[in-house]
């Protein structure tokens, strides 16, 4: 049975929306248990509203709540928090499998770093989401805000730690890798991007195909896209926002003439489609990499169908081995060949 932890104080519509998701996963999933971490007296009285199988729910009382604009590295001290105190049973605990919160980010990122801790040889976790794509799969992108300044050698980790995730958690047997840049041709990019690039044409353990810019991760011309977390941050709000203005202004456009509201009637049905393809939530939450064990850092704003589903891909990560096969990959390749001195 797999065993994940669930911050159940994490998050803009905790505690609702994350123990809806919590029951909705376990009447999906029979082999699962949820730890749920927070107030245990508003715990179970939100709980009283769901019919569960109550064997495969526990609760542990942590009463603290770290909020979204807590700095982070104070908040890795509370450990009677709801997030960190999560962190010390997924840390203590051989038989608990991993962590899903909707809490903050950058306590998030601290608490895996600074408790739980990296995979032996990784310079730095990063977060990795899955984008939908026009391919109707998705591309992931690594690294999205937990590192914003990067080297060489830490870019190259996030190709690997990424191509693992999209085999275990995608089934992509090969998956192609490109460095987020300005353009895609070889010469073009700042010194950072010009040595990764180098260093990850040397690579064995991943199938780089160059430079790819911002529009290529929705197109889906590669499934794994490298980025430091600062550009690759930049690039997801960006491909949020322009998401919100479309639908936006399509509902904005039906609504403003009798024409188009009788279009919609026969349109409704592809719109929901659409909408369904292009629907982060559908994917969970974004993978914290590098970690070791499985942490899913869902959305501040997750209503429960996102909880839900990060605490699904959080389940099949686990059973996929991920954490395994990361260490099979950095253990295979030869690191001292591809990158000198100075990517370190």
């Amino acid at each position: 049975m797999i065993k994940i932890l669930l911050d159940a104080f994490g998050g803009d519509n905790a505690p609702k929306a994350v123990i809806d998701g919590a029951v909705a996963a376990l009447k999906k999933d029979k082999d699962l248990k949820l730890i749920l971490t927070g107030k245990k007296e508003v715990i179970e009285k939100e709980l009283a509203n769901y019919e569960y199988d109550r064997e495969r729910i526990e609760i542990i009382d942590l009463p603290d709540v770290i909020a979204m604009d807590d700095i982070a590295t104070e908040a890795v001290k509370r450990r009677q928090s709801s997030l960190m105190g999560a962190y010390w049973k997924l840390k203590t605990e051989d038989d608990v499998d991993a962590f899903v919160t909707a809490g903050s980010t950058g306590a998030t990122i601290a608490g895996g770093q600074l408790i739980l801790g990296r995979i032996r040889g990784v310079k730095r976790a990063a977060l990795c989401p899955a984008i939908p794509n026009v391919r109707g799969g998705v591309t992931l992108l690594c690294d999205c805000g937990a590192n914003a300044e990067c080297k060489p050698v830490m870019l190259c980790q996030f190709a690997l730690l990424a191509s693992a995730y999209a085999k275990v958690g995608f089934g992509i047997s090969n998956p192609r890798v490109g460095l987020l840049n300005n353009g895609t041709e070889e010469h073009k990019g700042d010194a950072l991007r010009l040595e990764t690039f180098k260093y990850l044409s040397k690579m064995k353990g991943i199938n780089f195909v160059g430079n790819v810019e911002g529009r290529d991760i929705m197109l889906g011309d590669c499934d794994v896209v490298v980025a430091d977390g600062f550009s690759g941050n930049v690039a997801l709000k960006s491909m949020e926002g322009c998401g919100k203005l479309a639908l936006g202004l399509l509902k904005e456009e039906i609504k403003g003439s009798k024409r188009a509201k009788i279009g919609y009637v026969f349109m409704k049905k592809a719109l929901k489609n659409l909408y369904k393809r292009i629907d982060f939530d559908r994917y969970g939450g974004a993978l914290l990499l590098g970690l070791k064990k499985v942490v899913i850092k869902s959305h501040g704003s997750s209503k429960a169908v996102a909880i839900a589903n990060s605490i699904e891909q959080a389940a099949a990560i686990c059973r996929g081995g991920l954490v395994s096969r990361v260490e099979k990959s950095l253990a295979e390749e030869n690191w001292e060949e591809i990158i000198d001195g100075d990517g370190q």
